[in-house]
């Protein structure tokens, strides 16, 4: 059914309420904050792109503009860790997500995805790699995919990088600003979510392996920028969110082969107000299982599982770049049901993990890591 553009205005005049009948779940206000109380750690992070609690509870955090760090017991070790590769910290590009491989206290390997210059053309393309730490040195470092089509663009990088049940890699490379060129074209990088083995290599049952004039390594496309992606701890989905353009970010479930419609279809507008499509639904593109109008900007994404948050689990969570707070999503299977604002002020929440002491961090720009520690 398409869903015409006269719903996306009317969705935009009560936004606030997030009305289900232009295909977003009502949204509530902010009820649950009292449950938690924030603390901060002692960092300089400017914009913490992603973290991982390693096996001695340190967090390692990647900045943004090509610095990865230590914070032990709240405070940030004043020191950085060597061995990266040559970074390309460009507007929204520089080191990215940080991830540790499900068996990561057997291997050691932590994944991360980066812009990177490596490769033809000017300008650079998200890639990921993989190492391990030593001490405060990056060592037996790997290439696993880099994006091809270097463009000297510096935006839509993606990238999030999530690990299924079965230990398969995902990860998302954005549109890199060609709207109209990558994203629908499976012979290019960009607008896509990737599946590899754990070392690089590409699954045979990938939906487009062994298909002339395809990238094998994509499992999903016609993404804009997805900056989360995540697992279902119960069923194994893979689900991530992607920011529209003004109005219609989006939560997509990701399955294989499936295409999630940028440019063609979409929720959003330019930013100039004009519009670039009238279609919001088209046979053979996915609807997204919700999105916002006007847009949040979301970023990090998780589902809690920790018995720290009881009131919590099993749900999603996710913060808002735009407006400053987090969203808790209650699904009812694969159905959005209800959406949450959580901690309004907080700031620019950049990434929302999940530590394996059971506790929720926060990235914040320009604020470093705060820690969500319940009442009680």
């Amino acid at each position: 059914m398409k869903i015409n553009k006269r719903c996306k205005s009317l969705a935009a005049i009560i936004a606030a309420s997030f009305i289900a009948a232009c295909g977003a779940a009502n949204e509530s206000t902010d009820t649950a904050s009292a449950q938690v109380k924030l603390m901060p750690t002692q960092s300089d992070v400017i914009i913490p792109w992603g973290m991982v609690q390693l096996a001695n509870n340190d967090l390692l955090v990647s900045e943004r503009t090509g610095k990865l760090r230590i914070i032990r017991d709240g405070i940030m070790v004043d020191k950085d860790i060597t061995g990266l590769p040559n970074i390309i910290a460009n507007n929204q590009g520089g080191l990215l997500d940080v991830a540790l491989h499900p068996d990561y206290d057997k291997n050691g390997w932590i994944y991360f995805t980066f812009s990177s210059d490596k490769g033809e053309g000017k300008g650079s393309n998200t890639a990921l790699i993989r190492a391990k730490l030593t001490d405060f040195q990056l060592t037996d470092l790997q290439w696993l995919y880099k994006g091809s089509e270097n463009s000297e663009r510096g935006h839509h990088y993606g990238s999030r990088i999530t690990f299924d049940k079965q230990g398969y890699v995902y990860f998302s490379i954005g549109d890199r600003g060609a709207r109209d060129v990558n994203p629908q074209d499976l012979t290019r990088d960009g607008g896509k979510i990737y599946r590899l083995h754990d070392d690089g290599q590409i699954p045979a049952d990938n939906p487009f392996f062994g298909m002339n004039n395809a990238k094998a390594a994509i499992y999903s496309y016609g993404h804009r920028n997805p900056q989360g992606l995540t697992t279902h701890p119960k069923t194994g989905a893979i689900w991530s969110h992607e920011h529209g353009p003004k109005g219609g970010d989006e939560i997509n479930l990701v399955e294989a082969g499936k295409n999630y419609g940028w440019p063609v279809i979409s929720y959003g507008i330019n930013y100039n107000g004009t519009s670039f499509t009238d279609l919001t639904a088209k046979e053979g593109m996915e609807q997204p299982k919700h999105y916002w109008d006007p847009s949040i900007a979301p970023s990090g994404l998780i589902f809690v599982t920790s018995d720290k948050y009881p009131e919590w689990q099993n749900k999603m969570l996710l913060g808002s770049m735009k407006f400053g707070h987090l969203v808790l999503v209650t699904l009812d299977g694969d159905k959005v049901v209800a959406t949450e604002k959580l901690l309004e002020g907080v700031g620019r929440v950049r990434n929302v993990y999940q530590g394996r002491d059971g506790f929720i961090y926060i990235g914040v720009d320009g604020q470093g890591i705060k820690k969500l520690v319940p009442n009680g």
